[in-house]
């Protein structure tokens, strides 16, 4: 059996991933252009770009930062230059979880050995997976606080999800949903809500038994909504749709930073572990996907029903000394805008409604969500 070596972090370090779809300037459709993207790409930026499973799909993504801020700068400034990149080739970039109308079986696989033999092993549930999230990973200093960490994260992973919803249509119908993106995740056998584990010891077991009897190929096809990251050393925070522009992705990354952070210092100074009943975080998530901010959802502790608005405003108050210390105070308190406001989800259909053409949703969306130019080269 394989050992996992947990790279440590002595800092709350942050990295954040954001998947983006790729459109078509005029038809507003999916395009299957990331490789040629990165072909026609300067070097610097070709070096931005990450492919995913499907090439309509891009991945950007920071380096280590210390702070929300320096991470934002990094986004803006590699945004921009991507944008600029698509702007030359008739294309756009899409900032929703799931697209209104394109059909995912007109998508293409990227033709990498690991891609053809992740869809070799799930079949259509790989290729299904036409969508795009948020990854926000922060630094911790050993796999035994990791794990603890995921473990105590999960009863919060239904509030970011509802802060985040952005994928209500699919296939060009109302799933009736704010977020279908995580009913799809969920068809994967490796994906949704993690295992209890209790200890580093734990996770490297069940990593190797699942390697060990073919039922996954590599520890990177482990999809749960948080899980451990030890060559990063990192808890990666995977539950969310992505939001439809960067200030509400900073914004999101900004709560689970200084989640991981309030919730090690919990373990530091010893705390009594509050046991959330699996099938309490499972009914939160289903709400949150169902309704996104509008969601009622269960305190764990209390057991009364909450609205999504005043969760985060305690969760706000509680965090803001983690905040302060992380520098990140005026990110987190724009979180209670997000959780009083539409949601994208809302928006989508807000803009259907008023149309009555999917096509406007992508042309409007993509529009409000550009990155200014100005801002990135500051």
């Amino acid at each position: 059996m394989s050992k996992l070596v947990f790279t440590s972090n002595e800092a709350f370090t942050v990295g954040i991933e954001l998947e983006l779809g790729i459109v078509d300037n005029q038809t507003m459709a999916l395009a299957n252009s990331v490789q040629r993207l990165i072909e026609v790409a300067p070097p610097e930026v070709a070096s931005r770009i990450k492919p995913e499973l499907m090439q309509c799909c891009l991945e950007i993504n920071t380096e280590i930062c210390l702070t929300i801020d320096q991470a934002e700068g990094d986004l803006r400034r590699n945004l921009a230059a991507v944008q600029a990149l698509t702007d030359q080739h008739g294309l756009r970039l899409w900032w929703g979880s799931t697209h209104p109308f394109s059909h995912w079986s007109e998508q293409q696989v990227t033709q990498t050995e690991r891609y053809l033999n992740l869809v070799e092993l799930l079949q259509e549930m790989a290729r299904r997976l036409v969508t795009n999230g948020l990854h926000v990973h922060v630094g911790v200093e050993s796999g035994d606080k990791a794990v603890m960490i995921c473990d105590r994260i999960m009863q919060y992973l239904p509030v970011l999800l509802a802060l985040s919803t952005s994928s209500p249509f699919w296939e060009n119908h109302d799933t009736g949903l704010a977020s279908h993106r995580s009913k799809i995740m969920e068809g994967l056998p490796t994906a949704g809500l993690p295992p209890l584990m209790r200890n580093w010891s734990e996770y490297v077991w069940l990593v190797n038994h699942m390697v060990d009897t073919g039922f996954i190929n590599t520890i990177r096809e482990i999809w749960w909504d948080v899980r451990p990251h030890h060559n990063f050393g990192t808890v990666e925070v995977r539950v969310c749709d992505m939001p439809g522009n960067l200030d509400d992705a900073m914004t999101i990354s900004a709560v689970i930073q200084c989640l991981v952070k309030h919730l090690s210092d919990e373990i530091d100074h010893g705390a009594y572990q509050h046991d959330c009943h699996p099938m309490m975080v499972r009914q939160n998530k289903w709400r949150a996907c169902r309704f996104g901010s509008n969601a009622q959802l269960v305190n764990s502790y209390t057991y009364e029903v909450e609205s999504v608005s005043q969760i985060v405003a305690r969760l706000i108050e509680r965090l803001m000394p983690s905040a302060i210390e992380l520098g990140c105070e005026d990110y987190l308190r724009r979180a209670q805008e997000i959780a009083d406001r539409p949601t994208w989800a809302d928006r989508q259909r807000l803009i259907f409604q008023e149309t009555g053409d999917p096509t406007e949703i992508v042309r409007r969306m993509t529009e409000q969500s550009r990155v200014e130019t100005s801002a990135a080269a500051e």
